[in-house]
């Protein structure tokens, strides 16, 4: 079948020409947005020679093609010039419309700035149990207060950072809004609302809420604050607006927080973290069977995001979370069931494709598992399933807590769990993983109907990318060749600043989805390559590209947050696809100023094949010049 042709099949398949609002790709995928999702035949797309599988995330019903996909895309706007000439605008409004995917990106996306701290401070509450159960540290004790007060005073303050977090979100004053979370703590307010005198600010009453650790009220106050500060800033005059927005703002909604905001805030919180810690807790073995098979369905939908409100509650309140044991019983189910496919599979890229999947589902990020193989196969995603439940229904069984909020549901975000139930959460996850594995193996798996086209590793992991690959990107790839991977040190892209890759403002970026790696806060608009090595694609948009060194390491180095919607404004490329460069050479120029005006700077460079490695790590942080050694990859 020619390009052309599957293209008119493509088309055919999602429910025809008048079923698109509009079509793009990224490296591996064509990406639609339907009228309708329903209109398109899974199967007869999945049966095109070309399409090795299909997807929806959110809205967007997703044709996986592989490498080729830029060849069908040409083939597909020659063939109807029509779809290429509709505007994104018509995809914006689409997903505007999804009010529910917009609330789980926005609590995802503020809960992701604060997670370092989180994750850093619930760890040590963690150890701090686990120190005083051994006998190793007295309850009480001077040391045991000054520790214990760095575990829980990001819990207790955890209002302020929110509000920080929010801000930038909502687009208000950061700093205005980490005031109003400092009023509602201050001491004397704390006081004067647990004191069980009725209280009132000009006579209207106020109801007493503490607001130590709460998570519900501070973001519907930052919201609030983020109107009230517009409606100033366009009626007081400029050379006022320094003193009296913020005066006026601060004025306008910590009252209306006390009287009306932070009690409904109080409220739905705890309906919902008390609903949901009710049926943890009064299902045990029940709830655990299909909380646990449904994870993966939950995850996908993105529905998880909805509940870091609650986890963070219990972890703020209680010290404890019930719900989390279970993302990481989902994520051994997912690796257990590719291990089998392993065993199952004869084609040796499956074989490979799976055995390596299966090792980035141990370390956390199940993407490449999940929609590569488990669900491209279906039986062994009903098999990952089975085992999920078994794991889940022990741990909720046995009353399993996670103690932190760790930034990996896998192998490394064990000690989450360090507490009095840790063995029985390794033990559900073992659970999880054994019984997956052996479903996997049982119910077997039919290679051809999920071998639509060559299966890649590419493919695999290309919903790993998330939203740094689905974005409106044409790219050229260029074809790999085996290099094995050795020990190397990659040095700075960039002048400026190097931070932590999870301090970035985006969950793919932030929490390591698509692997390890260093972000920068540049101060000179121009990025040079890291490596000696041949560039293999770069994005159409030019705020983007990927490069593979020398020695085996594939890094994606992406300039900035949601800069795709530049569409090339202010980027300019200097390589092309196939070009070798040397360490040192330019790669891209862009203008620094303006793009900063509408959009965060800061700029990912990821080891894509992190997997590879025993040890991805950056030897350098804080300020940094180009072509200083700034991260290094080890095999062993």
């Amino acid at each position: 079948m020619n390009y052309q042709e599957t293209a008119k099949k493509i088309v055919e398949g999602v429910g025809g020409k008048s079923n698109i609002n509009s079509v793009y790709h990224c490296i591996t995928r064509l990406r639609f947005n339907l009228k309708d999702n329903d209109k398109a035949d899974k199967r007869a797309l999945e049966g095109l020679d070309k399409v090795m599988g299909t997807n929806i995330a959110a809205d967007q019903y997703q044709v996986i093609i592989g490498n080729d996909v830029s060849k069908v895309f040409d083939a597909l706007v020659k063939e109807y010039p029509e779809l290429q000439e509709k505007k994104a605008a018509e995809t914006s409004e689409k997903k505007s419309k999804n009010a529910i995917s917009r609330l789980f990106d926005f609590i995802a996306s503020v809960f992701a700035s604060i997670l370092p701290a989180i994750a850093g401070a619930g760890l040590l509450k963690g150890f701090i149990a686990l120190f005083v159960s051994l006998g190793w540290m007295t309850a009480g004790s001077d040391t045991y207060r000054i520790i214990s007060a760095i575990g829980d005073g990001v819990f207790h303050y955890l209002p302020m950072l929110i509000a920080f977090s929010a801000a930038r979100k909502f687009n208000a004053n950061p700093f205005v809004a980490a005031a109003v979370s400092m009023a509602l703590m201050y001491p004397d307010i704390t006081t004067l609302l647990s004191s069980g005198d009725p209280v009132s600010f000009l006579g209207i009453p106020v109801t007493p809420v503490t607001y130590a650790s709460s998570v519900i009220p501070i973001l519907l106050s930052v919201w609030l604050l983020s109107y009230v500060e517009k409606g100033f800033n366009r009626i007081i005059p400029a050379s006022l607006k320094l003193l009296f927005v913020p005066l006026l703002s601060l004025l306008v909604v910590v009252p209306i927080t006390l009287i009306a905001i932070g009690p409904l805030g109080t409220f739905v919180g705890d309906a919902l973290s008390g609903g949901i810690n009710w049926l943890i807790i009064k299902g045990g073995l029940l709830s655990g069977i299909v909380l646990g098979g449904a994870m993966a369905l939950i995850v996908m939908t993105g529905m998880h995001y909805a509940l870091v409100p609650v986890i963070l509650g219990n972890l703020a309140t209680a010290g404890f979370d019930k719900f989390l044991p279970l993302t990481y019983i989902s994520n051994m189910g997912q690796a257990g069931a590719t291990v089998g496919v392993f065993f199952r599979a004869k084609d040796k890229k499956l074989k490979s494709l799976a055995l390596s999947t299966s090792l980035t589902a141990l370390m956390g990020v199940t993407e490449p598992a999940m929609y590569g193989v488990n669900m491209r196969y279906k039986k062994p995603f009903l098999a990952a399933m089975i085992g999920s439940a078994a794991g889940g229904g022990f741990a909720l069984m046995f009353g399993v807590n996670a103690y932190v909020l760790a930034s990996n549901g896998g192998i490394p975000g064990i000690p989450a769990f360090i507490g009095p139930t840790f063995w029985y959460a390794i033990a559900g996850m073992a659970i999880a993983f054994v019984v997956s594995l052996i479903a996997s193996v049982i119910l077997g798996i039919n290679e051809e109907a999920g071998a639509g086209g060559e299966v890649t590793k590419e493919s695999a992991s290309d919903n790993a990318t998330n939203s740094a690959t689905s974005e409106a990107a044409s790219v050229v790839v260029v074809e790999d060749e085996q290099i094995e991977v050795t020990n190397e040190t990659i040095v700075s892209p960039m002048q400026g600043k190097a931070i932590p890759l999870t301090e970035m403002d985006d969950p793919t970026f932030g929490e390591e989805m698509m692997g390890k790696g260093v972000a920068f806060v540049p101060v000179v608009g121009e990025l040079v390559s890291p490596v000696n090595g041949t560039v293999k694609n770069v994005f159409k948009t030019k705020h983007s590209l990927v490069i593979r060194s020398e020695e085996g390491a594939e890094l994606l180095i992406h300039v900035g947050i949601n800069t795709v919607k530049l569409r090339g404004q202010y980027f300019e490329a200097h390589v092309k696809a196939g070009d070798v460069v040397r360490a040192g050479d330019k790669l891209l120029t862009f203008d620094l100023v303006n793009i900063a005006k509408e959009y965060d700077i800061t700029t990912a460079m990821v080891v894509t094949n992190t997997a590879e490695y025993t040890k991805v790590e950056p030897v350098k942080l804080g300020e940094i010049s180009m072509n200083q050694p700034v991260l290094k990859v080890e095999v062993q």
